[in-house]
């Protein structure tokens, strides 16, 4: 069965343009203009990821993302203006797992996809029993949320999980920033690219690490992040 993608922006020609290309490369494509039509399409069928653009009529980008995120685990490429640095720094925060500046090529989103998608199935490949215990944490690799001492579980979006499960797989290791890029993302870090930062502030948040002086993920100037704690595995 061809995977399914929706596509969220309010500009006809590029909707036409994506169901197009991305209908020969395989995928099975639906396009809607807004919020209350991309309501009623996940209402009525199952999708492999979303792209949604961040300038819409009614809700916009950011709004829906957040929506999106509070109720499902489901993978979402942001669809940026290219001068918009705060507003993709603010969509990872909401949840989105990557994010595409306009003007594209179609061939770039592609990419973005396939990468996106691979990866969300190497984590269900993953032996849902498995657990990573640090610092009175589990993380749950079945399941892709941790769980605090008092047994309470922190949902983790695709990009948070696979990039805490990267720190804690190489504990008390230092891993730079392009590595964690490529953990996420598959490419390489731009020098104004901030992406792998604002993962981290999310998943010092998540562990109730104080971003000013943090005991679990720290930074390591010019060189990237650690994990500093000792982590045991459960099979």
């Amino acid at each position: 069965m061809n995977q399914r993608l929706l596509v969220v922006d309010d500009d006809a020609q590029l909707r036409a343009l994506l169901e197009s290309y991305l209908g020969e490369q395989g995928f099975d494509v639906v396009s809607v203009a807004d919020g209350g039509a991309m309501r009623r399409a996940l209402d009525a069928s199952r999708f492999d990821l979303v792209i949604l653009d961040l300038m819409l009529p009614g809700d916009d980008g950011l709004s829906l993302c957040r929506e999106l995120r509070a109720g499902s685990r489901i993978p979402i490429l942001m669809l940026t203006a290219r001068g918009d640095e705060l507003d993709r720094i603010i969509g990872l925060e909401m949840g989105a797992d990557d994010y595409l500046p306009k003007p594209f090529h179609p061939r770039e989103l592609l990419a973005r996809i396939r990468s996106i998608l691979r990866r969300v199935h190497e984590l269900g490949g993953e032996r849902p029993a498995r657990e990573l215990r640090f610092a009175g944490w589990t993380l749950s690799i079945g399941m892709r949320h941790l769980v605090g001492a008092d047994g309470v579980a922190v949902p983790l979006s695709t990009g948070e999980f696979r990039l805490l499960h990267a720190l804690a797989e190489n504990a008390n290791r230092v891993m730079s920033r392009d590595r964690l890029m490529d953990v996420l993302s598959g490419r390489e870090a731009g020098p104004f690219d901030r992406s792998v930062d604002v993962m981290i502030s999310r998943l010092r948040r998540r562990l109730n690490d104080d971003a000013r002086e943090p005991e679990l993920i720290k930074t390591v100037r010019n060189e990237g992040y650690v994990l500093a704690a000792k982590v045991e595995r459960n099979a």
